[in-house]
């Protein structure tokens, strides 16, 4: 793979968890590969007064934790924490900018970086347009001309709602261009779903089936078997609508439902993913208890152990009505998909932390073979983590007399593969950024079309009380009423810790 172009990457909360846990080890990843430029500085920016080597040594715990280091050799660790560097501001003062501005300066000339400059910006987000703004006073957000080049990588949330994500893409865009805008997603940074491409695109088995005529439904769950955490004041102001589903969920969707791209580069699979996002039927205000339940864990004991109830978390209100669960149906009104219901589930304190795609194929027309257990299912499993691969099951008959058939298992599973490096999300995507390759990040007008469907139960949910906010025990899969939601005698897929295991009673 060809090495990005020199560059800075400055990291603003750089003494935040985030870097801590997964960007630093990341681009350690990354030196490991020898997929890092050759000249490259990394600027750590904070409050906390450090110097460089005091971040140096902070940064190396972060490798230890990640247990990065163990299997390097001293002269990779040394020359990658050597490329650590670290300016102490207060970013939201305008002033002390100028002083960034001059550390630049010095570290471009320094590691001939060519001016190279990408800002990660893993600050809350009431910072995103402050920093963004502050950047731009300093002569710090354009390329000078014929050199360099300046890319902005923004977490989530972006946004709160439609009206505050508008009102923040109309903010950077004043300064930015939306090729330099890198919005980051790290569920689009998962091996799996971006095999999801290679899977449909390459398969002549597959896409001719991948329409309303072969497919009865799709499933996308995703379950965290924690709960809030440290998270709980965070939390408690977003839930699992905003937190999971707007985001990764419905960015997964696009990628599941998207029409054959010309090419592929960022624009054309950005495009058709867009289409989809526009294409989903709004639920109306009305509706929303019919195609959306949300719910609350409640306490519990889970494997004896007493967890407590979201309510009794720290940081959430006593009275709080936020959403830990939520499952959805809906509609995508395209040619392709017509009367084809998606369900998208999420919650935390569930049995298990699995993210998977089920793709269910219509049963056949006639039913000419008893199965050992209920009817034949036909169903693509895609597991995004953990145990990742891909579950294909489909009828098989049972050996000996007769005709009885049973429902059997091919699978494939990364773990498999020897030799082969599984990347992390944030390794991928920051290698992205730094190529200049936008494909897995999100585009402001996708961000904004999965706003315009989420807000009306946002608002549904604020402004009718009767909307009801079910309990479900600590440990289990969710409200009883989530079931109600997919029709006939389907029913949820209940994943397993390993992908070919299935069931309410398997290994979690």
């Amino acid at each position: 793979m060809e090495k990005p172009n020199s560059n800075i990457l400055v990291i603003f909360g750089a003494s935040g968890d985030l870097a801590h846990r997964k960007l630093i080890p990341a681009l350690f990843d990354l030196q490991i590969q020898n997929l890092l430029p050759d000249n490259f500085g990394i600027l750590g920016i904070g409050r906390t007064s450090l110097s460089d080597e005091s971040f140096r040594d902070k940064m190396a715990s972060a490798l230890d934790y990640a247990q990065l280091a163990k299997n390097t050799t001293p002269d990779i660790r040394t020359l990658f924490l050597n490329r650590l560097y670290y300016t102490a501001i207060d970013t939201a003062l305008v002033d002390d900018y100028q002083k960034l501005a001059v550390r630049m300066k010095e570290l471009n000339t320094e590691l001939k970086t060519e001016g190279n400059y990408i800002y990660y910006l893993a600050t809350p987000p009431s910072l995103y347009s402050v920093v963004a703004h502050n950047l731009a006073a300093v002569g710090l957000h354009k390329c000078p001309k014929g050199q360099g080049c300046r890319r902005i990588i923004i977490e989530k949330p972006f946004g709160y709602d439609l009206k505050t994500a508008k009102e923040l893409n109309d903010s950077i865009h004043s300064i930015y261009d939306e090729d330099q805008i890198y919005r980051i997603d790290h569920y689009l940074g998962k091996e799996t779903v971006q095999n999801l491409l290679v899977t449909r695109f390459s398969n002549g088995i597959f896409e001719p089936l991948w329409n309303r005529n072969y497919i009865h439904h799709i499933e996308i769950t995703s379950s965290e078997s924690i709960g809030v955490e440290s998270r709980g004041g965070y939390y408690d102001h977003a839930g699992a609508l905003r937190d999971m589903v707007q985001n990764h969920l419905l960015q997964v969707t696009g990628l599941v439902a998207m029409e054959p791209p010309a090419v592929i580069d960022a624009d054309a699979i950005r495009n058709e993913t867009l289409k989809v996002l526009q294409s989903i039927r709004p639920i109306k205000k009305e509706d929303v208890s019919k195609y959306v339940i949300r719910g609350q864990y409640t306490a519990s004991k889970i494997k004896g152990e007493a967890v407590p109830g979201y309510r009794e978390e720290a940081g959430v209100d006593p009275n709080s009505r936020t959403e830990t669960f939520v499952a959805l149906k809906f509609f995508i009104d395209n040619w392709r998909w017509s009367g084809v219901p998606f369900y998208i589930r999420t919650g935390k304190r569930l049995p298990t932390r699995v993210t998977e795609i089920v793709i269910n194929f219509r049963q056949t027309p006639h039913a000419l073979f008893p199965f050992t257990q209920g009817s034949q299912r036909n169903q693509l499993i895609i597991r995004i983590q953990p145990d990742e691969g891909i579950l294909l099951k489909f009828g098989m008959k049972v050996p000996g007399a007769g005709f009885q058939a049973e429902t059997v298992n091919m699978d494939f599973h990364y773990s498999d593969l020897s030799g082969v490096h599984l990347p992390d999300a944030y390794e991928r995507l920051l290698l992205d950024a730094m190529l200049g390759d936008a494909t897995l990040y999100s585009r402001g007008d996708a961000v904004e079309a999965n706003w315009r469907f989420i807000t009306p139960i946002l608002e549904a949910w604020n402004e009718d009380p009767s909307i009801k906010v079910f309990g479900y025990p600590a440990g289990s899969w969710g409200p009883e009423n989530a079931d109600a939601l997919i029709d006939g005698l389907w029913g949820w897929r209940y994943p397993c810790k390993n992908l070919s295991d299935n069931g309410l009673y398997c290994e979690l």
